[in-house]
């Protein structure tokens, strides 16, 4: 069964070790359990060898294409599942296709896209569906221990993971339209965004800041107005604000 994690985060990767958080059963502390998968033989057994270094991280399995993936899935119940964003038989978007097909089939399980395209595009298309337990991971930050560990534990804890790289393209992109997009937002509706990127429904936001599920709504529309997003489908212009607010959380911490 897999461990009940306390916290979710959302978390863009700074380099910083973090100490990862196994979770409980009976009061045992318990690894996370990994599935990888990758064509490439290679990047299996590295990763493998990577992993087993990391105390709390037990690697389940590894597979080289979508269909063993999701049969291994289903076998070894991991807790996170590190794919390649393209593997047999298509080579175009598995990676992204498992973690659709997951989102549906195993919900709890968390998948990280590695992926060595930086195009914002990519990592929307990933959380179209939602952020919880998502992340995209450019393939150059797999032999960084720390970001790879912080990324699996961000993610197994329901949270979401995107490479600042991928953010930084994304930022970049808006800001030919507009330097800073946030800085228009009012106090509240700032608040309000930040609540989105914690990925929380409209209830929800509306519960913890103590308004009317309305009045929220309202918010987020401005908010959408407001950072050119009103043109976008609705789950894609969520995913986009709170890449934006995130972005910009890390710019203010640096």
């Amino acid at each position: 069964m897999t461990p009940q994690r306390q916290e979710r985060r959302h978390h863009i990767g700074r380099g910083v070790r973090i100490p990862l958080l196994c979770g409980y059963v009976h009061g045992v502390p318990v690894p996370v359990r990994v599935v990888i998968a990758d064509d490439s033989l290679l990047v299996r057994e590295g990763l493998r060898e990577l992993l087993a270094s990391v105390d709390g991280i037990e690697v389940a399995g590894a597979r080289e294409d979508l269909p063993s993936l999701l049969e291994a899935v289903e076998a070894e119940r991991p807790d996170v599942v590190l794919t390649d964003i393209r593997m047999p038989p298509g080579r175009t978007d598995e990676g992204i296709q498992a973690a659709v097909a997951l989102r549906e089939s195993h919900p709890e399980v968390g998948v990280i896209v590695l992926s060595q395209y930086d195009d914002p595009g990519y990592a929307l298309a990933l959380l179209r569906d939602g952020s919880d337990r998502r992340g995209y991971l450019l393939k150059e930050r797999i032999h960084d221990r720390d970001q790879l560990t912080s990324a699996i534990e961000t993610v197994a804890e329901g949270g979401s993971f995107v490479d600042p790289k991928v953010v930084e393209s994304l930022v970049t992109a808006r800001a030919r339209a507009d330097s800073s997009p946030l800085s228009q937002l009012t106090p509240r509706e700032q608040e309000v965004l930040a609540q989105i990127a914690q990925g929380k429904s409209n209830a929800a936001i509306a519960e913890s800041l103590v308004l009317t599920k309305r009045a929220i709504e309202k918010h987020i529309n401005s908010i959408f107005l407001k950072l050119d997003l009103s043109e976008s489908e609705d789950v894609s212009k969520r995913v986009k604000a709170a890449l934006l607010f995130l972005a910009e959380e890390r710019a203010t911490a640096s």
